[in-house]
């Protein structure tokens, strides 16, 4: 097995993962419903929402496979996101220096065929996969690659509507914390003018 080697603009490859705050979210129909279409198109018995975070991958859909998380080490979509914006495809793994002895090769769940689409945010840098995986070797057509790269922006589109959803709220929190403060002003201020005023009219007393 040859591990994967980190993208060339990790750190930033991460921060652009992070500001989506999708890591360790619950899972989301609309995102199972493109692994499920993704499964479904490529005839594969898993689907995999993939999301490369600095020591594991994380899957945010996860379609006829019952583990959420893998080591980075051991996952293909790491190789992937190596490998430009196509469709990264190995045909039998067992039959690849890279992967004929990884753990999900000789193990469950026996990562035979393996198919790929990177998933690039607007920055420009991979965050993970969208790919179809099955125990056995194959093939996709020209069809099936053009689905599953349609399907693949269909994801993206999904993070990029999360991610403004997030800054949304920050900014209706943040929103809300400045009306409290001025409900907080408005409320002090006339007992702090008070004073103010009774001196005032002290002043304007005539003397004698």
């Amino acid at each position: 097995m040859i591990r994967p080697k980190d993208h060339l603009r990790e750190g930033e490859r991460l921060a652009s993962l992070k500001s989506y705050s999708v890591l360790d979210s619950l899972p989301e129909e609309d995102y199972d419903n493109l692994t499920n279409i993704a499964a479904e198109i490529c005839g594969t018995p898993i689907s995999l929402v993939s999301l490369l975070d600095k020591n594991r991958q994380w899957f945010k859909s996860r379609f006829g496979l019952g583990v959420s998380e893998t080591p980075k080490e051991y996952a293909f979509c790491a190789h992937a996101i190596n490998e430009g914006d196509d469709v990264f495809v190995v045909q039998d793994s067992r039959l690849d220096e890279r992967f004929h002895d990884n753990p999900l090769v000789i193990g469950d769940p026996r990562v035979i065929f393996y198919a790929g689409v990177p998933l690039i945010s607007e920055e420009g840098f991979p965050l993970g996969t969208l790919c179809v995986i099955d125990n056995k070797p194959r093939l996709l057509s020209q069809t099936q690659v053009q689905f599953l790269k349609a399907l693949s922006k269909q994801v993206m589109n999904l993070l990029k509507l999360g991610k403004t959803n997030v800054l949304l709220k920050k900014s209706i929190d943040l929103l809300d914390e400045k009306n409290r403060e001025l409900e907080q002003f408005a409320y002090i201020a006339p007992m702090t003018l008070n004073p103010l005023n009774d001196i005032s009219s002290t002043s304007e007393l005539p003397f004698e």
